[in-house]
């Protein structure tokens, strides 16, 4: 019999929660196939998965966003019903999105108080900041109460996301990704105390993450989905990283990156004394003297809104000058057409459906962009539309971008195959320089390694190749060397090969 979330009392210690045979079908296409997965009260479970593999999904129908096709969801040993979120927050079921959700002109204490179901329309704040001092007494942690969340830095506000969903009662925690914003000792902190919450019976957690790193280090157990089907799991004690690996991805056989050639040529960019305004108008980017060389990766880490937008725009002529210089190859360089012709210079930019397609033109047009005026060196007026099929599809071949038809818009394709796409058209021909922001953002393992494996080939081949990236374990994978930017500016740089990650978090997080 399925209790009513109404009437099920949610006990104020952690709980179990399963999910058994849960199908969900889009029309004919079927996202989950028959899961069932067990959460033990007081775990720490991941859930691991490539993109599409159905984890959304699946969070998705245990918080009642979606109704599933089929099965059934157990809290406590109970079969229960959830139509919506609101019956998920009444069983003590909460969730933490990859995204805050927090009013930034509000403080703290005033978004916490306004998330309650039952607050009061006028508030007597005497009364509730006693409620909520005697609330964060009880708690492994604290965040500033009387601050606008806008001020906190992306530890404390995902910090207070979590504080957020202890103090409305919740004792299941769905996690999704909850580290993609923070510094390598932020995310640390962050899961700690999670992980206290839960060795303390106090809370139980199912994390989607696609770090190994903080598996190993946080987790108990993980499940697997892949192409919406459970495919194992286990104790984390029991089960390797490459274990893991291959449950994600099956038979699937990762591209290997070839290994790093010992060359380093001529500097190919140099940026000097170049200021500029940032997003918003109130800061500088100020960059005194950044270079890159032939046969280098450097790679700049560093928290989202630090600047690193704003470099990428300065380096493909998005974002004006106030003053200062770019040179490529010793000339002086502005981002224009013709000058990233001569001088092989190529971008793969963040978000490419955005800021490096047009959504609605084909597959083979787009790829065809570098190219549709050009013939053999020489300029020509007439698009050659039998020239461009044959190289598109060449291409797409080559770098297995998977699309219905070389036909069909650009925008019809997932994340990874537009990845794909942009990557053929700007590594075809002579690259001298390549400049590229995230560029396995949202990607699922295969296609991670299979685009690393590319940019690292361009690199052995001679390129100088900038990498602009939040993953700070892309960085470390890739990098000949790092630098750090922090507020605007390069705050730190360091030889790869002996990288201290604590330094660098330090340098991102701005304490110098």
């Amino acid at each position: 019999m399925r209790v009513p979330a109404q009437e099920f009392k949610a006990p104020d210690h952690a709980m179990s929660v399963e999910t058994v045979g849960m199908t969900m079908r889009f029309g004919s296409f079927t996202a989950l196939n028959d899961v069932s997965m067990r959460i033990a009260a007081g775990s720490f479970h991941v859930l691991l998965g490539e993109n599409g593999a159905g984890k959304s999904t699946l969070v998705k129908c245990m918080m009642g966003f979606y109704k599933p096709t089929s099965g059934q969801m157990m809290v406590e040993g109970l079969e229960v019903e959830i139509p919506d979120p609101r019956a998920a927050h009444d069983l003590g079921l909460g969730m933490v999105y990859q995204h805050f959700t927090l009013v930034p002109s509000l403080t703290a204490a005033e978004n916490l108080v306004i998330s309650r179901a039952d607050a009061p329309a006028l508030i007597d704040w005497k009364k509730e900041r006693q409620a909520l001092s005697a609330f964060m007494d009880r708690m492994p942690f604290s965040v500033p109460l009387d601050i606008p969340v806008g001020r906190l830095a992306a530890g404390e506000k995902q910090k207070l996301e979590l504080l957020k969903q202890l103090y409305l009662g919740r004792r299941f925690l769905i996690l999704d990704e909850p580290t993609s914003v923070l510094t390598p000792a932020e995310a640390d902190e962050l899961l700690g105390m999670v992980r206290g919450l839960t060795s303390a019976g106090e809370l139980t957690c199912l994390m989607i993450s696609h770090k190994f790193r903080e598996v190993t280090a946080f987790a108990d157990e993980v499940s697997v989905l892949r192409r919406g089907e459970y495919v194992g799991g286990g104790k984390v004690s029991d089960l390797s990283t490459s274990d893991m690996a291959a449950m994600m991805i099956g038979e699937k056989e990762l591209v290997k990156p070839a290994a790093r050639v010992a060359y380093q040529g001529v500097p190919v960019l140099s940026v000097s004394g170049v200021r500029a305004p940032d997003r918003s108008g109130l800061k500088t980017i100020d960059i005194a003297d950044l270079t890159v060389k032939s046969g280098e990766i450097v790679g700049i880490a560093g928290i989202s809104g630090n600047g690193q937008m704003e470099l990428m725009e300065i380096l493909t002529g998005q974002r004006p000058l106030e003053k200062g210089e770019i040179r490529v190859k010793a000339e002086p360089y502005h981002a224009r057409r013709g000058e990233a012709r001569k001088l092989n210079v190529r971008y793969l930019p963040e978000e490419p459906l955005k800021n490096a397609c047009a959504p609605r033109m084909t597959v083979a047009e787009n790829i065809f962009f570098r190219d549709f005026d050009f013939t053999a060196g020489s300029s020509q007026l007439w698009l050659d539309g039998s020239r461009m099929l044959e190289q598109a599809g060449h291409l797409v071949s080559e770098y297995k971008v998977k699309t219905a038809s070389l036909q069909s818009p650009i925008a019809s394709l997932s994340g990874g195959n537009v990845q794909r796409a942009v990557l053929a058209r700007e590594l075809t021909g002579d690259v001298d320089l390549l400049i590229i922001t995230n560029p396995c953002f949202g990607l699922d393992f295969s296609a991670v390694a299979e685009i690393r494996a590319r940019i690292m080939a361009a690199r052995n081949a001679g390129a100088a190749v900038l990498l602009i990236s939040e993953d700070l374990d892309e960085i470390l994978e890739l990098s000949d060397r790092i630098l750090v930017m922090s507020d605007g500016h390069i705050a730190y740089e360091t030889p790869a090969a002996n990288a201290d990650i604590g330094e660098i978090g330090r340098h991102m997080a701005g304490h110098h």
